[in-house]
């Protein structure tokens, strides 16, 4: 029982290295908040939005991880509801960055509606997978799956890949990649860890999720913030030769 008590009474107890990933998610990407919206006085006025986006996500999840620490130190619990919120409002921030760098190409609505879609399937499947009926949560597994590759499809062969490769802004081509990438490898860890509620593939797997999930938050949406603005100050640059 003192056991237990120095466990849940709100502080963080040494040799905690998943709510030590809790703290230090929150304040970096509160701190990359403050990178983007000083930065943004750096760049051209048309990509004022895009770090403006870049500092939304990351301000968004800061106040997120701000309060999924208090549930941890309290708990010693996944804070799967905050997890959830704070997905369901970035995740279709970041599909929106990939409109804004891709609409100078000629970038339209219907792409930017698709990955929204494909983000919300994604998100609100899995939302009931694991938290509503987690009994069936393989099933809706594969449709907040088929949501991810929507995105993928998007951005690997469908207009937005297109438009990126049409585009005569070199920093947007490469940055685009980039962008693609984390999308692709760095949210694969997602649905690593949904595989390994009870009944699913992975179910059997010992280590916690929340640590994953604590560095990949922080490194996707920190890095593709990071990329948007190598991006904007790239074209800058070459726009005021």
């Amino acid at each position: 029982m003192e056991t237990l008590n120095i466990l849940l009474n709100g502080t963080l107890a040494a040799g905690d290295y998943i709510g030590f990933t809790f703290f230090t998610g929150y304040m970096s990407m509160l701190a990359a908040s403050i990178f983007f919206i000083v930065e943004r006085g750096t760049v051209n006025d048309k990509w004022k939005t895009s770090l403006l986006i870049s500092a939304l996500i990351t301000f968004i999840a800061a106040v997120h991880y701000f309060y999924m620490r208090g549930v941890w130190l309290d708990t010693h619990e996944s804070p799967t509801q905050f997890r959830y919120i704070d997905w369901t409002l970035t995740v279709p921030l970041m599909c929106i960055e990939y409109f804004l760098i891709l609409k100078p190409a000629g970038a339209k609505t219907g792409m930017l509606s698709r990955l929204i879609f494909g983000s919300v399937v994604m998100l609100v499947a899995g939302y009931i997978g694991e938290a509503v009926v987690p009994a069936q949560n393989v099933m809706w597994g594969i449709i907040s799956t088929l949501g991810w590759a929507i995105i993928i499809y998007e951005i690997y062969m469908g207009e937005a890949s297109k438009l990126a490769a049409a585009s005569t802004n070199a920093g947007v081509q490469s940055g685009f990649k980039v962008m693609r990438w984390f999308t692709l490898v760095g949210w694969a860890i997602y649905p690593v860890g949904y595989m390994m509620l009870p009944g699913n593939l992975l179910s059997g797997f010992s280590g916690n999720i929340d640590l994953a999930y604590n560095i990949a938050d922080a490194v996707n949406k920190i890095g593709f913030g990071l990329v948007v603005y190598s991006i904007a100050k790239g074209a800058t640059a070459a726009e005021a030769k």
